[in-house]
This record gives C-alpha cells, sequence and structure tokens, in this order.
C-alpha cells in the first residue's frame, strides 16, 4: 500500500502546475472565451482584391456570391486591401455589427498576414483561434495566372474549405509562464562573447559557456580577419576585457554541457567541468557553439603528402611564423565542398584564400601564388576590393572543371599540382613547394551532441536549423532557444557579430515582458480513452511525452503543454484518438476534407483529377507559396490543406480523402534531416509507406499517394510535383470508388479493440 501511495502522490506532484526555475507555480494565463464562441457558429468573410494581384486573375465578385451561400456565413465583404487600415477596420465593425463569432480572410498567405488579422479579431473582443485563412492568392490567382474561371472555382473551394474548418475551431488559451531573467549561452567564440555582452549590457545576467580553456574559439588560431586584416589578438583582448569588468556576465571554461531539463522560460543546464558538476539555471538558450574545420584525410594527398595542408593549418603557421621560405604555393578551392565530401558551399573559403594569398605575398614578395577554383565567390564592396587587389599582386586565379578536379603527386622531390583549366581548355601543371586546401567548415561532434540535449534540429548539413531564413533566422521551432554564428552555417565574423546582437535581441525580449506566451497548439489527452500504449512518449520529439499513473490508478498519457510544440505526431499516431491537437484537431481537418470536393470527377475525354495536399507549415506549405510568389504555373487540381508538420497526417485523413472524391492525395513536408520538428516527418515516411501498401488492398492504385518532401525554397519542385500527378493521375483515370473497400466507421480506433501489445501496429 506504501508503494501505491508513493506512486499515486508522484502522479499528483507530475500532474501539478508547472513549476518555474524559482519554484513559483508557472500558471497559464488563459483568456476568458467570450460567450459568442459557445454559439452557433456565426461566420464572416472578408475576401480581398489585393489590388489586381488576386482581383487581375479570378473573379472575386463571383467568389463572394458564393461565399454568402455558405452554411453558417452571416456576413461577407469584399476590400481592395483586406491588411490596409480601413481593411483590419471593417473586420473589426463586422465582428461587432453583426455578432460574428468566426472570422475568415481570403488574400494571401497565413505565413505573412496571419498575426495581423488575428489582432484584428482580439481587438474587436474575438479570441485569435477563431480566424482563418483562404490562401486565394499565393496558392490560387497568382499560380493560374491564365485560367480564369478554373481559379475562380478553384477560390471558391478554398473559401469553402475555410468556413467548414472555422466553424469547428475552438477559442483557445495561449500558455503563459514566468521567465527566469538570466540567458545561457553555449560557446565562447566571437558570437558567444558578443551575444553576451549585448544581453549583460541590458541589464541581464549570462552565464558564458566555453568548452576550451580560453574564449575566443577560432580566432584564437587566426592570423588576420577579413575584410580589414584586424588583429584576432586584439579584438579578442578587448573583448574579454569587457567580459571581465561587468559582473552581469558570468564565464566558465573548461566545461562540458551534461544535459538540458526544462522548457522556454525554466531551463535548468547541467554542466561537468574538472571542478565539478553544477548547474545553471536559465530563460533562455543561445547557442554560439561554433563549428570546425573539414580535415579532408586522402583528398589531394592530405595526411599523406607532407606539404598538403588546409588553410586554418596555414593560418597557425602564419601566426606562429613557422612558415618556410616559400617560391610556388598552389591552394585548391572547394577541398571537399559542393558536392565532394559535403554537399555545400562554405561561403568563406574563397575570401580566407585570397587572404592569405596576400599574407604570403606580403612575407615572399617574389612567391609564384596559384588559386585554382571552381568559381570565386566574394561578397560586397570590400571583399571585392581584395579580389582586386589580389589580381594586381600577381596572384594567379585558375578556373578548372569541376568534372575534371586537379591532381597533386610528388615529383623530383617537391609537389606538382596538374589541373585542366577549365576557360583555355588545356591541362596545365604547377609545381609547389606548399599546396593549401580551402576546406569547408563543418558542424563539431559537440555540436551533433548539443542538439539532441536541445532537442533542436539539425539540417542536412548538420549544421542548426533555424526555424525559418527570412522570418525567424535566428530563433529555432524551440521556443527560447536562438543560434548564432557558424554553429547556424559558415559565415564571416561580421555577419557572425551582427547574427549575435539579433540572438541576443530575441532572447531578451521574453525576459524584459517577464512573462513568456506560447500558441495553444499543443497536444491533450483524454484519459478515458487512452489505453496507456506508451506510443506517444516514444514518437514525441521534444521529450513532451510522460507515462503516468493518474488518481484512477490507470497508466495513461500525460502531455506537458509547455514542452509541447503542437507537431501532432502522437495525435496521428494514438490507436485511440485519445490524444487530440489543439487547432488541428480531427473535426476540423475532415471538415477541410469533405468541403474540398463536393462532386466525383467524371470519366471521359476532358477528365481533370482533383487532388488533395496535405502539406506541413514550415516547408511544403512555404515552398508552395514561394511557387506563387515566383508565379510559378501549375495546373489548379490541386487543394491544399496546411498541417504544423507532416507527422499530423493521419492515415484517417488520407483514407477520407479518397472517400471524398479526391483522385489523389500527395503527402509533403521538410526534406529528411531537415524537419522543423527534429525527426517528427521520420514518421510520415513510416505512414507512407504502410499506406501505399493498405490503400491497394483496398482496391485503390498505389500510384494515387505521393510523398514529396519540399522546403521553402523549392517552389520549383512543388509546381513539378503537382504537374507530375496531374498527368500521372490522368492515366489512370477517375478513382473507382466500386473497388474501394473502406467506410470511415463513427471511431475508427476503439479503445476496446485495441491493446497495448497492438496499439503500435494499430
Amino acid at each position: 500500500m506504501g508503494e501505491v501511495k508513493a506512486a499515486t502522490e508522484k502522479v499528483a506532484r507530475s500532474r501539478a502546475t508547472v513549476k518555474s526555475a524559482q519554484g513559483k507555480p508557472a500558471k497559464p494565463s488563459r483568456e476568458k472565451p467570450t460567450e459568442p464562441e459557445k454559439a452557433e457558429p456565426r461566420v464572416g468573410v472578408f475576401i480581398c482584391h489585393c489590388g489586381a494581384n488576386i482581383a487581375g486573375f479570378l473573379d472575386v465578385e463571383e467568389v463572394a456570391e458564393y461565399a454568402e451561400t455558405l452554411p453558417n456565413v452571416k456576413y461577407v465583404k469584399r476590400n481592395l486591401y483586406t491588411c490596409a487600415e480601413d481593411g483590419i477596420a471593417s473586420i473589426k465593425e463586422a465582428i461587432s455589427k453583426h455578432n460574428l463569432n468566426r472570422v475568415v480572410v481570403a488574400a494571401c498567405t497565413p505565413r505573412t498576414h496571419e498575426p495581423l488579422f488575428r489582432k484584428a479579431c482580439e481587438d474587436a473582443g474575438l479570441n485569435k483561434y477563431l480566424f482563418e485563412f483562404a490562401n486565394i492568392r499565393d496558392q490560387c490567382s497568382w499560380v493560374h495566372m491564365h485560367d480564369w474561371e478554373r481559379a475562380t472555382e478553384k477560390a471558391k473551394d478554398l473559401v469553402r474549405m475555410s468556413v467548414m474548418r472555422v466553424s469547428h475551431l475552438e477559442g483557445l488559451e495561449d500558455i503563459s509562464v514566468e521567465i527566469n531573467p538570466v540567458s545561457c549561452i553555449i560557446g565562447a567564440g566571437i558570437s558567444g562573447m558578443t551575444a553576451a555582452l549585448s544581453i549583460a549590457e541590458q541589464g541581464y545576467d549570462v552565464h558564458l559557456l566555453e568548452k576550451e580553456s580560453q574564449p575566443g574559439g577560432m580566432l584564437n588560431s587566426l592570423y588576420n580577419l577579413t575584410p580589414t586584416g584586424a588583429d584576432p589578438k586584439r579584438l579578442i583582448k578587448g573583448y574579454i576585457e569587457r567580459i571581465n569588468s561587468n559582473p552581469k556576465v558570468h564565464l566558465y571554461t573548461d566545461v562540458l554541457i551534461k544535459s538540458v531539463k526544462g522548457f522556454f522560460g525554466n531551463f535548468e543546464v547541467e554542466i561537468t567541468s574538472k571542478q565539478g558538476d553544477f548547474s545553471i539555471k536559465c530563460g533562455t538558450i543561445i547557442v554560439a557553439s561554433g563549428s570546425s574545420e573539414l580535415k579532408p584525410e586522402g583528398l589531394y594527398g592530405y595526411g599523406k603528402l607532407k606539404d598538403v595542408i588546409t588553410q586554418g593549418e596555414l593560418e597557425k603557421m602564419l601566426l606562429d611564423d613557422r612558415l618556410p621560405a616559400l617560391h610556388d604555393v598552389v591552394m585548391i578551392q572547394c577541398a571537399g565542398s559542393r558536392g565532394m565530401l559535403v554537399s555545400y558551399c562554405s561561403r568563406i573559403c574563397c575570401m580566407v584564400a585570397i587572404k592569405n594569398a596576400l599574407n604570403i605575398k606580403e612575407k615572399f614578395p617574389d612567391a609564384r601564388v596559384s588559386i585554382l577554383h571552381n568559381d570565386i565567390e566574394v561578397y560586397g564592396v570590400i571583399q571585392e576590393e581584395w579580389y582586386r587587389k589580389a589580381r594586381a599582386a600577381g596572384i594567379r586565379f585558375r578556373k578548372f572543371d569541376p568534372e575534371k578536379i586537379p591532381e597533386v603527386a610528388e615529383k623530383d622531390g617537391r609537389l606538382e599540382v596538374r589541373t585542366y583549366l577549365d576557360l583555355l581548355q588545356r591541362e596545365a601543371s604547377y609545381p609547389a613547394d606548399l599546396v593549401v586546401l580551402s576546406t569547408p567548415l563543418i558542424q563539431t561532434e559537440d555540436g551533433l551532441s548539443l542538439s539532441k540535449y536541445l532537442r533542436v534540429p539539425i539540417g542536412q548539413d548538420k549544421f542548426f536549423f533555424e526555424a525559418h531564413t527570412k522570418l525567424r533566422p535566428v530563433d529555432f521551432a524551440t521556443d527560447g532557444i536562438y543560434v548564432c554564428g557558424t554553429a547556424q552555417g559558415p559565415k564571416d565574423v561580421a555577419e557572425s557579430v551582427a547574427q549575435a546582437h539579433a540572438a541576443a535581441s530575441h532572447a531578451v525580449n521574453p525576459m524584459r515582458q517577464g512573462i513568456v506566451r506560447t500558441e495553444a497548439i499543443t497536444s491533450r489527452v483524454d484519459e478515458d480513452s487512452c489505453i496507456g500504449c506508451g506510443f506517444c512518449e516514444w514518437v514525441c520529439p521534444f521529450g513532451a511525452v510522460k507515462m503516468v499513473i493518474n488518481e484512477q490508478m490507470r497508466l495513461v498519457s500525460s502531455i506537458n503543454p509547455a514542452l509541447c510544440k503542437g507537431c501532432g505526431a502522437c495525435a496521428a499516431g494514438c490507436p485511440t484518438l485519445a490524444i487530440k491537437t489543439q487547432h488541428f484537431t480531427e473535426d476540423q481537418t475532415l471538415a477541410q476534407i469533405k468541403a474540398a470536393f463536393p462532386e466525383p470527377t467524371k470519366p471521359g475525354k476532358g477528365f481533370e483529377p482533383q487532388i488533395l495536399a496535405f502539406t506541413c507549415n514550415w516547408c511544403s506549405y512555404a515552398g508552395a507559396d514561394y511557387a506563387g510568389v515566383s508565379r510559378m504555373q501549375y495546373p489548379p487540381n490541386v487543394r491544399i490543406i496546411r498541417l504544423m508538420c507532416s507527422a499530423r497526417i493521419d492515415p484517417l485523413y488520407v483514407l477520407e480523402a479518397f472517400r471524398h472524391n479526391a483522385d489523389g492525395v500527395l503527402m509533403s513536408g521538410c526534406h529528411i534531416g531537415d524537419c522543423h520538428y527534429i525527426s517528427a516527418n521520420l514518421m510520415t515516411e513510416k505512414r507512407y509507406n504502410a499506406l501505399k501498401e493498405y490503400i491497394e488492398a483496398l482496391g485503390i492504385e498505389p500510384e494515387r499517394l505521393e510523398l514529396a518532401w519540399i522546403s521553402a525554397s523549392e517552389g520549383e519542385k512543388f509546381a513539378s510535383t503537382i504537374k507530375n500527378m496531374v498527368d500521372a493521375i490522368k492515366k489512370l483515370g477517375p478513382i473507382n470508388k466500386s473497388l474501394l473497400r473502406y467506410k470511415a466507421p463513427e471511431r475508427m480506433r476503439d479503445p476496446e479493440t485495441c491493446s497495448k501489445e497492438n496499439a503500435i501496429k494499430a
């Protein structure tokens, strides 16, 4: 009995309100839903002309007239620019005058304008989560500019889908947690030190952690800096003096991260050092862990031939004044990058090579220095000046064919570099006392470990992956953690310093407010339906789910809303539908699915397939937007449903799409390795493979279901994916519903028929 009592008390503690770092309850500050939200839906639809961006390519008046006929729609208005001051005012006025409790704006994209319209709803007293966006510009008018009629029909469909979804939306409450006004910065290179001083000078305590014995990072091994030629030692000395004189900065060297616990506002970083283990409590974290230079073992004889070195090793020799007299030096660019050992361009290598070539010419004016390259990349006016200065100094730039990379060998006791000159179309050889390889910056092993501790994503290039390149360039999808410097990708000192200031600004903002608010898009558990299978705990990429013993002494799932990021991977795989992802619930998405194609397609010569695409908010939906911004044309056969993550694509959604007149279904999301929810899209891939087999067993051709990884920058790929799907399904013809041996039961996964043993299979 004592054990049972202890377990019960433990559960009670785990279910209690989350505590802050100071031990105060982190009570969610939740706005009370207004009474109209509980009443029958009264939807207002505001359709934007967007000047001629929408009205120039489809019939806005016809779309507005159609919207008036939709269920629950009580008010429809057209605006020249809905995002303009008068457009916002019309939304506020209509909510009050017509007692609206739901709002749909048919305009551009939620990725840029959703916060604006949500704010308008809030100002009018309406819960912001009762707003819905119909993307009739970026994903309709701009991508179907030459098909007025079908673009108009698609716009009607998109408005109908939004009206059906908004009718099922619920007024939600953002989560507010007291924040510990302390920041922790991991890495004391130029980025980390800059961010630490920026935060400290705004009056907040900063813990600055460095794994080496002294701060400075890669600057400690550089001879001089580009593009100014400044002395790194002098720069570091100035930073250290400022850090030592600022009582708000607490510097720790020779330390390693052991683990990171907690959530935005209340993190606890456990640290190990030579003096012993200790922990730091903080509200925000900045990752400035830096990068390292690739050592390309075996490439161009590196590691085998004595005088083949990297640019970093050359810097060290210059710094220590260990460079012997040189007569012939050959530098080889892109040594390991751009598809050789890593896929990306390291951006700064060309400038580093130019800088070091000039350093060599300064020490040995008569030395012949050749830079063999496959394109020279220099950024900005100052760097262009350095490039011209290098050419004027007699440094030779020779372009080689990337299909015929240079070869390095020993000949008569010296090195010889043979290459095929692309522009001259001939072979050439260069004697060399020293061959210097311009290798890329790569992620460190410590950085890879850190990504797991922090539960933040890394991209395909292994660098830390920001939430959005343009909209949130220093944020992670994980709230309260920011990134700067070369931990995020190769960049020079000036860029690193600028990004560090940005990260510091983002970290200070919530600390200044004292309360951190995060969106209510999180998952919740219905304990009565939960069978305690543990699938949700296994699949959650953020560790937000734990299995606990509840008050009825049943093993059930418990989700920490402060840790949950709303990807929905748990809800999509729950065998009993016990988990509900707020704002992306089953009934909301199923309403869109049913509204997408009200009529089945007709066979015959003019058959046009109906395709439903499920896209993730961060990448593939953004890729579709990018296709629109770029005016990339593709067939108007597709209707898009946005989810936060592709892992939220429940198999039920795919089956219901086929049942409700879709001839093809596209599942799409971030590339593997680039998921904004760390690894959630791996579950998408597993479900896709299982669904291909399942729909074939149901009588559906497996070719009707496609999976595409599409990034935010791949608008062309999104457009081509739709074109290819339309062409492929045209050959298949309309879906044969008589073969579709599937009927949606009232509850897809009944708890009485599920068990812990078969839950994952289910």
